[in-house]
């Protein structure tokens, strides 16, 4: 099981809408989206730094990422959804 669970990583990416507004994030998908990358974006600045990435053996790019987004160092702008077709 992951900690924090999804429901908790979007109460807290809603905690800041008013009552009544439309949240942030609805799904899972977009806490999937913005998780994994904000890691893409981890990884590729070890791989510019040339660092080795056996130091993420404690903390990999994605548990980094989703514990960015929990603690709200990592926003996620509304309106903001990557589109499917891109890749």
């Amino acid at each position: 099981m992951l900690h924090p669970s999804y429901s908790d990583l979007m109460n807290v990416v809603n905690s800041e809408v008013e009552e009544g507004e439309t949240p942030v994030v609805n799904s899972r998908y977009s806490i999937v989206m913005a998780t994994s990358k904000r890691a893409r974006q981890i990884i590729a600045r070890q791989t510019r730094a040339g660092e080795d990435m056996k130091g993420f053996a404690v903390s990999k790019p994605l548990s980094k990422a989703v514990d960015e987004l929990y603690t709200g160092q990592l926003k996620i702008l509304p309106g903001e959804q990557e589109d499917s077709s891109e890749n």
